[in-house]
């Protein structure tokens, strides 16, 4: 899919990139961006045409104009997914949640946004913090390969964790009962909570989940460098931000702008 780029809301000073480096991340021509739909904070579809829309899709689309090719998004449904399509090739970057075991082969900038990772129980569970979820006999709905699934696959020790594929089926797991608690991200959750009575988010977070840019870690330090700062100056030029309000996105913060070493 072929995408027009989205003008920032201000006026951007382009500097000039080698053409080397517009080789390494668009090597056919144009920018294949991974879209993760899986993740509505970072991208959903346009109710109109359905197209994917979001703060990702934004930059990516920035992120062409900057290097002077077109964009193609290369769409997926699950984080996982995305991961392996630039892996493999098959995307030039992508939009992930920065985790070890997404490490090898991929390498990620600083964090654009952060959001949070929250539990969904039953309006009548006794469960009331985040801390007694982690108890012999619960069990975890997941969706697989999620980046709290990655994270909760570390921490848990007591409680079992079950994988959906999807965050959908985790949260019919729990209203079905097969679970004690829901996995996610807070703001599907809490949209599961307010679509029909019968579960609730525990107050709180399990984990805060850094969403970054990524791209194969073969692209060399000059093209790595390229990306970190761009993804910088997005935050601090308030591009972020205003991908957010203009998407009405809620569940996220603009990450803060890393600090120079």
């Amino acid at each position: 899919m072929t995408q027009e780029p989205i003008q920032p809301s201000q006026p951007s000073r382009l500097m000039p990139i080698a053409r080397a480096l517009v080789s390494r991340f668009a090597p056919s021509g144009a920018l294949r961006a991974c879209i993760n739909l899986g993740n509505p904070v970072l991208a959903s579809r346009d109710a109109a045409g359905g197209d994917p829309v979001g703060v990702s899709v934004d930059l990516a689309c920035e992120f062409a104009r900057r290097l002077g090719v077109r964009i193609e998004l290369v769409v997926s449904e699950k984080a996982a997914a995305s991961v392996e399509l630039v892996k493999t090739g098959q995307a030039d970057i992508g939009f992930f949640a920065i985790d070890p075991a997404r490490s090898e082969g991929i390498i990620f900038t600083e964090p654009y946004v952060l959001i949070e990772g929250s539990y969904l129980v039953g309006e009548s569970s006794a469960l009331t913090d985040n801390a007694q979820v982690d108890s012999k006999g619960h069990r975890i709905s997941v969706g697989s390969g999620s980046a709290y699934d990655l994270f909760l696959t570390r921490e848990i020790g007591q409680a079992e964790i079950v994988r959906f594929q999807g965050a959908e089926p985790a949260m019919a797991a729990l209203r079905a009962g097969d679970v004690d608690v829901a996995a996610g991200i807070r703001q599907a959750l809490e949209s599961e909570a307010r679509r029909a009575a019968g579960v609730r988010v525990l107050p709180g977070r399990f984990m805060v989940i850094r969403q970054a840019m990524g791209a194969p870690a073969g692209l060399g330090d000059e093209a790595r460098a390229l990306l970190a700062a761009f993804v910088e100056q997005m935050k601090a030029s308030g591009f972020v931000a205003d991908a957010l309000k203009r998407h009405r996105t809620e569940g996220a913060i603009v990450a803060p702008v890393a600090t120079q070493g």
